[in-house]
């Protein structure tokens, strides 16, 4: 007897301590939230107002299979860039199944404009660079030494216009002569580039006279001049009109970011290759050479021809107009040096990449030749006020479907309410800081359907109460005190609540899965709460019952504890009685 005494002892005897872990937990979480700085939930579009875009993909004639996820992932990039280049905050953009992007962009942004930018394919160009500075630096500052070297030749073998299969041989030295640092790196190559993943840091203006147009020659050239000396790369603002409007066939000021994290500026001339010239790009690791990570790219049969004649031309320049920018959306993303015309309709940069780099700039270059256009499935446009409202709808609703829980509560239970009442206040507690962590942790938005799930979770958490309590008042029911009724029925209420919460949370699983759009908030909210209900149960309400169950308002049944036998229908044990004969009267017998 004495193992099954200590067994229940210590299923009993220390409830305090899990109550302690909860409440430090909720503690610990609700001090994060404070450190955070982020003390409300986010809210979504629907309830703080905004717009949101919808944009389903679509396959250009002849291509097949172009919508997956890689080519999807890709064009989210690019459109989170155009939408930060408005200078738009918590903006989202995000895949929605196999073939829908959602763009959700909040208020106070030009809804037009952003449409405008997200609905259009991305511009990919290669323009020549005619001069570059650091943004706010000095434009006659010399080269980092890591530039400095001196170039060698190398042979160039022409090979199929689609695919070259040359090698690139090159030799560098340190240049020893004093002119030395006023040049770019040199490597001689055959049909490859080498140069940084990003735009150089050199801070060098062209020496040429044509690098820097002048404002005598004519005012076309002293336009663009003006723009680039006004031009701050450091302010979004700045970046994003940098260059809006400007043709491909003319010259335009760009900025772009160089390799230690500042902002370029640049002078660009027309666009001699399009970004639909590329055929196919892709990051690879040089496992013979001592190259790393390079980016390779192979041009279309026309794009080839193009390629070989800028760069024909940009080898005979000195730095910086040896040099071509990699040009998307008016952003420079990298700007290679040529050494020599590259004629083999492929080529690669190369240069101290790091792997994520590399895959980047593969990616940026073969959007601007994907099969992709995106059509506006759905334009939704909320006003503040109108989010306002539906916020506050939602909470009265919230507020009523709570209120009449807790009567019922009261009503039928009494004081057994106290209990589901104070766990319904800990499950809110939770649910409300975790919701608001989540927000700057993976973006997590509050929404209309994810408050009309946080209320349909009122209803679930409280019917786990209910399961428990009724347990107890059966064991109640069939003569036993209130304590071993706690520890006999806990079992069996346990084993319905997790059944239950199990069957709510892979429907919720589900319904995050296969569903799109706004619903997924719905299915989220319902999933964390079902989650949150488990935990409440087990850590708060379970304990709390085993220490009350101790206390004489409820172990002695009081009419007011909701657990008085009389109400219950216990009926007192039946006892037997000796019946008393009439005495045999054996004479007459």
């Amino acid at each position: 007897m004495a193992a099954p005494k200590k067994g229940r002892q210590g299923t009993q005897g220390r409830p305090g301590r899990t109550l302690a872990l909860i409440l430090i937990a909720i503690v610990a979480l609700t001090g994060g939230m404070f450190a955070s700085g982020h003390t409300t939930p986010r809210l979504g579009i629907d309830l703080a107002g905004g717009t949101s875009i919808t944009l389903q993909a679509k396959n250009e004639p002849g291509q097949k299979n172009a919508i997956n996820p890689t080519n999807m992932n890709t064009a989210v990039d690019i459109m989170n860039r155009r939408v930060n280049g408005l200078g738009v905050t918590e903006a989202e953009v995000q895949t929605q199944g196999d073939s829908n992007i959602i763009v959700n962009i909040p208020k106070g942004t030009n809804s037009e404009q952003a449409r405008e930018q997200v609905g259009t394919t991305a511009k990919l160009y290669f323009r020549p660079v005619l001069t570059t500075e650091v943004s706010g630096g000095d434009p006659t500052a010399s080269p980092s030494p890591s530039a400095s070297s001196s170039a060698s030749t190398g042979s160039d073998k022409d090979t199929d216009k689609d695919k070259a299969t040359d090698k690139a041989t090159s030799s560098s030295s340190p240049s020893t002569s004093p002119s030395a640092s006023s040049s770019t790196q040199g490597r001689a190559v055959t049909d490859a580039l080498k140069a940084d993943p990003t735009p150089s840091g050199s801070g060098s203006a062209a020496s040429s006279p044509s690098a820097s147009p002048s404002a005598s020659v004519d005012p076309a050239t002293a336009k663009l001049q003006a723009e680039y000396t006004a031009l701050d790369c450091t302010k979004k603002t700045a970046r994003a009109k940098a260059g809006d409007g400007v043709k491909a066939a003319d010259p335009t000021v760009a900025c772009g970011q160089n390799s230690q994290g500042q902002w370029q500026k640049y002078i660009l001339g027309p666009a001699e290759v399009e970004g639909t010239d590329v055929d196919k790009a892709s990051a690879l690791f040089d496992t013979q050479g001592a190259a790393g990570w390079k980016v390779t790219m192979d041009f279309t049969s026309k794009g080839a021809k193009k390629f070989a004649s800028i760069t024909g031309k940009l080898a005979q320049n000195q730095s910086p107009q040896n040099q071509f920018a990699i040009v998307l959306d008016g952003e420079v993303v990298s700007d290679p040096f040529v050494s020599q015309a590259l004629t083999g309709g492929s080529a690669e940069i190369s240069g101290s990449f790091k792997q994520q780099e590399a895959e980047d700039l593969a990616n940026m270059l073969s959007y601007g030749a994907l099969p992709l256009t995106f059509t506006e499935a759905s334009v939704t446009t909320v006003t503040a006020a109108l989010g306002g409202e539906q916020l506050e709808a939602g909470l009265i609703a919230g507020a009523i479907g709570l209120a009449l829980v807790i009567i019922y509560l009261v009503a039928y239970y009494r004081g057994l309410s106290l209990i589901a009442i104070a766990s319904l206040l800990v499950s809110a507690v939770m649910t409300y800081v975790i919701m608001s962590l989540l927000g700057p942790a993976i973006g997590f938005a509050l929404n209309l359907p994810a408050v009309c799930g946080a209320i349909v979770a009122i209803g679930i958490t409280a019917d786990s109460f209910i399961v428990f309590f009724e347990r107890i008042r059966d064991e109640i029911r069939e003569g036993r005190t209130l304590r071993p009724a706690v520890e006999r029925g806990w079992p069996r209420a346990r084993r319905t609540i997790l059944v239950s919460d199990f069957v709510s949370f892979l429907a919720a699983a589900v319904l995050f899965v296969v569903t799109v759009g706004k619903v997924q908030g719905f299915a989220f909210t319902l999933g964390l709460t079902t989650l949150l209900d488990v935990v409440v149960v087990f850590f708060f309400t379970k304990p709390l019952m085993t220490i009350l169950a101790r206390k004489k308002f409820f172990a002695e049944g009081h009419s007011w504890s909701g657990l008085d036998p009389k109400r219950l229908g216990v009926q007192p044990p039946l006892r037997r009685t000796r019946r008393v004969s009439a005495p045999v009267d054996t004479k007459e017998a």
